[in-house]
């Protein structure tokens, strides 16, 4: 038996991506994702430069153009990309933006540079999106001259080519296609641009943002304008009799988040009104929608409670000894957009969804404190009504709160599920975040885990044999399917369809019954495909399981090596070899792990079921329309796909195979 490592690591094994091949190779790293998320955010890297153009007051009007081969245009009238010879760097512009990540010219807004409030700081998104593009062609009128580059899969093709400008406005066009070879999906849809541009008509006001979409050759075109930006936007969002007129407020700060930081300008501003109809709160910096908010949803959270609070208890409206208000009670009946801007900005990551600037942070805080107070002072009429809502809004969550909880209590305590399904083991503890659930492969399973398991807060639910492929099934034969049922009513949240049994109710997370569910299969061929079929019906009944990360596999050790007295467990070959170095040439035994069913209870405990000992696989897919692919890729009707797919890579999963 040899010992040897399969692999050398040493001084030769350390590389470096270079050139194009640091966004191609691994797109993820810059644009958040290799797949159409990914490509969404390299086109909002190249609308950003156009956006920070018509912002420092260069340009009115903005062109997006979806074409039907998949490739996008966006064309602006600010001053035209620099392309010419740097003095300073020694090279051509065009090379510092198009081929030179972190290059740009935002770096010195800070100091009254050409972009005092920029959305693209990072250097990254013309330089990005070309290296992961099949091709992209630049176009740029400015000093009268008409300035043309090629670039195909990250690299110049050709040369900079200079002609006479054959119009007078100067600006910037840029067309590229998304490469197939970088991101795995480059078919954005229609209703993206359109979302987009229409969050970018709102803030920033008298910007027009034109929407070109070619369909049969022919272009429809949308032009997306708020002449007063955020205000027009909260006054289309408020019905026609809102709890309070559209507000606007604005003001400017100076400040550093750290004592040993730079100081830098803040320009705020918020447009808000308080409905009992609808609902809404978005918050934007330097035109980027923050989709997680970050620090100004924390300012936004604290201000609005303090406020709100604040006046409750002034004006007496509060019950004796009742609890204080929550954000989701005034959050329910406001309608708030927050437009903000900053010299320096912290982004949570390339991806700009959030920001994390304490000093916006506090800046944003006091500002709307400040203004509330004054708010409810100058509007007693409509202040009083606002509370009046909060105050209905928040009992009302009281009251559903407590039912909620009643009912659980009955569905947890009252009701024994065990007599009503086969062979489901229950545990004895009623507390929900203890309890596990063992989805296991088979009788055989069942009697080993019952004997190895933690009765207080493992229950076990075996399943018989290879159950219905739910993504081939109709709903029909899905809840004919005795297993699927039973397992739905385990799991006692209901279902995530319109139409089931009256048996299973509508789903609700709330009735869960479990803590942790777990999928518990032999580390065979056969116990795969359990796992899979298990987890499909999952992912189509009861997704938000998976989202929410209830979701768990169960790993199996594959190996069993017996060495001087003591056992060890290699849950791969890799593992099996390692331990085997370890060993450092020991006598050692080593034998192919037994189906659960087989095992005794001490090392089923061990192995699966010790909290302390056992490996868990969280299920929580990043994508979920990646998922749905890969899941009807592999179970649904597509038998010539698969068949290609399996005599490509089939080979590599020969080793999962027992052919002895």
């Amino acid at each position: 038996m040899s010992t040897a490592s399969p692999e050398k690591y040493g001084n030769e094994s350390i590389s470096q991506l270079k050139g194009e091949d640091r966004v191609r190779k691994r797109p993820a790293v810059i644009f958040g994702s290799d797949g159409i998320a990914g490509c969404q955010h390299a086109v909002f890297e190249i609308l950003s430069n156009a956006i920070d153009e018509a912002r420092a007051g260069n340009g009115n009007i903005i062109t997006l153009t979806r074409y039907e081969d998949k490739s996008i245009a966006v064309e602006d009238f600010g001053r035209g990309c620099p392309v010419d010879w740097n003095p300073v760097e020694k090279r051509y512009n065009w090379e510092l933006v198009f081929c030179e990540l972190y290059a740009g010219g935002k770096y010195k807004n800070n100091e009254g540079g050409d972009y005092e409030y920029s959305l693209g700081l990072n250097g990254l998104g013309s330089c990005a999106t070309q290296y992961a593009s099949e091709y992209m062609d630049v176009t740029v009128w400015r000093d009268g001259k008409k300035f043309s580059l090629h670039f195909e899969k990250g690299r110049i093709k050709g040369k900079l080519k200079e002609e006479p400008a054959d119009r007078k406005k100067t600006g910037t066009t840029i067309r590229w296609r998304p490469d197939l070879e970088v991101f795995t999906d480059i078919d954005i849809p229609e209703e993206y641009f359109r979302e987009t541009l229409r969050r970018q008509a709102v803030v920033n006001a008298g910007v027009t943002f034109r929407f070109r979409n070619q369909t049969g050759g022919k272009f429809e075109t949308t032009d997306y304008l708020y002449e007063n930006g955020i205000l027009d936007y909260v006054g289309e969002i408020a019905d026609e009799t809102p709890l309070s007129a559209p507000v606007f407020i604005s003001a400017e700060r100076k400040g550093r988040d750290r004592a040993d930081k730079p100081e830098y300008k803040v320009k705020l501003s918020a447009a808000f009104c308080f409905s009992n109809r609808v609902s809404r709160i978005e918050y934007y910096h330097n035109s980027s929608f923050l989709e997680y908010g970050g620090a100004p949803e924390k300012a936004v959270k604290n201000a609005f409670v303090y406020a709100v609070d604040s006046y409750l208890k002034k004006t007496g409206k509060y019950q004796k000894n009742e609890s204080k208000i929550s954000f989701q009670d005034i959050q329910d009946c406001l309608v708030l957009i927050t437009n903000c801007f900053s010299t320096h900005t912290s982004y949570e990551n390339q991806t700009k969804k959030a920001i994390t600037n304490r000093f916006i942070q506090e800046a944003m805080t006091e500002f709307l404190r400040e203004n509330l107070e004054i708010f409810f002072i100058e509007h007693k009429t409509e202040a009083d009504k606002i509370a009046d809502q909060v105050l209905v809004n928040k009992r009302s969550r009281e009251q559903a709160e407590k039912a909620r909880l009643n009912i659980r209590k009955k569905l947890s305590g009252n009701v024994d599920i065990s007599n009503r399904v086969s062979k489901f083991v229950d545990c004895r503890s009623r507390d929900i975040g203890l309890r596990e659930l063992y989805i296991v492969e088979g009788d055989s399973a069942l009697g080993a885990c019952k004997l190895s398991r933690d009765a207080e807060f493992q229950g076990i639910m075996p399943v018989r044999g290879k159950i219905l492929n739910c993504l081939k099934a109709d709903y029909g034969r899905i809840f004919k399917n005795e297993i699927i049922t039973d397992l739905l009513k385990v799991l006692g949240c209901g279902v995530e369809a319109e139409k089931h049994v009256k048996e299973l109710s509508t789903f609700d997370l709330e009735n869960l019954r479990w803590n942790k569910v777990i999928i518990c299969t032999d580390a065979d061929v056969d116990g795969f495909q359990i796992r899979t079929l298990i987890l499909t019906m999952i992912y189509r009944l009861v997704p938000t399981l998976i989202r929410a990360g209830y979701v768990y596999i169960a790993e199996s050790p594959l190996y069993e090596i017996h060495s001087g007295g003591k056992t060890y467990f290699a849950y791969s070959d890799r593992e099996k070899t390692d331990i085997l170095d370890a060993l450092n040439g020991a006598k050692a035994a080593i034998n192919r792990s037994k189906g659960l069913g087989e095992n005794d209870p001490e090392m089923m405990w061990m192995t699966t079921m010790n909290p302390e000992s056992r490996r868990l696989i969280r299920v929580m897919p990043d994508d979920a329309q990646r998922t749905a692919e890969v899941f009807d890729f592999l179970l649904g009707d597509n038998l010539a796909g698969r068949k290609q797919h399996i005599s490509e890579f089939g080979s590599l999963y020969l080793d999962m195979i027992d052919i002895s």
